[in-house]
């Protein structure tokens, strides 16, 4: 079971506070919300839920899972992380992933120092680590599996309800009614990661993507995807 510091060590790791720079990414959601696609607590919760489970939210669960019992198998790991930085379909989600990694990397090396984490830097210096599976890896041998990866899951679904927060606008009581609604698919989301096989590993939700790749020329923009 989790001890008290490893409690301490995960909500620290994903805390809003965690200087990833997570709050400057809405995933397409800023241009979901201008194109009406997402416009009250309603749509937002279906919005994030369908990223949550067909879309990033799978796949990063499935990565989560590989690194996480990959840890201790360089080559195995080294695959993983690969795929990591090449299943992102447009480049402002290629850029959130890959950034939020190398921040969380260089944070935690400093602050939490890692002997797996360490080598994983080592090996892909210059080309850096997707936050799933630097995320997976730090969680190794002090959270357990399901525990981290439904925590990861519910960071990522956090942080998209506040980028809609702030874009609809929303009050913060409907924020935190959305992030309750997200409750059971977060579950299921982390139940379907667990018992998948890799090789099932891809999303499926282009209208996601499509808000993305629109993102990339809005005429005003506060978030970076």
């Amino acid at each position: 079971m989790m001890d008290r510091a490893g409690l301490y060590r995960l909500m620290t790791w994903l805390s809003p506070a965690y200087p990833t720079g997570a709050f400057s990414y809405s995933h397409g959601i800023e241009y979901a919300v201008e194109a009406g696609l997402v416009a009250d607590r309603a749509s937002l919760a279906a919005w994030i839920a369908h990223i949550i489970e067909e879309g990033t939210g799978r796949v990063d669960a499935m990565l989560f899972r590989a690194a996480y019992l990959a840890a201790d198998d360089s080559a195995r790991l080294d695959e993983i992380a690969e795929l990591a930085a090449a299943l992102r379909a447009t480049s402002e989600t290629a850029l959130e992933s890959a950034q939020q990694g190398a921040s969380f990397l260089a944070v935690t090396r400093h602050a939490w120092p890692n002997k797996r984490l360490d080598a994983v830097h080592a090996r892909h210096r210059g080309r850096g680590v997707a936050l799933p599976v630097a995320v997976a890896i730090v969680c190794v041998g002090t959270v357990e599996l399901d525990i981290a990866l439904s925590a990861y899951l519910h960071a990522m679904a956090a942080n998209l309800v506040s980028a809609g927060v702030r874009l609809i606008p929303l009050g913060q009581s409907d924020g935190q009614s959305v992030l309750a609604a997200l409750e059971d698919i977060v579950d299921r989301a982390t139940t379907d990661a667990l018992s998948s096989r890799f090789e099932e590993i891809g999303s499926a939700a282009p209208m996601v993507d499509w808000t993305s790749m629109r993102h990339e020329t809005q005429y005003t923009r506060l978030f970076r995807s």
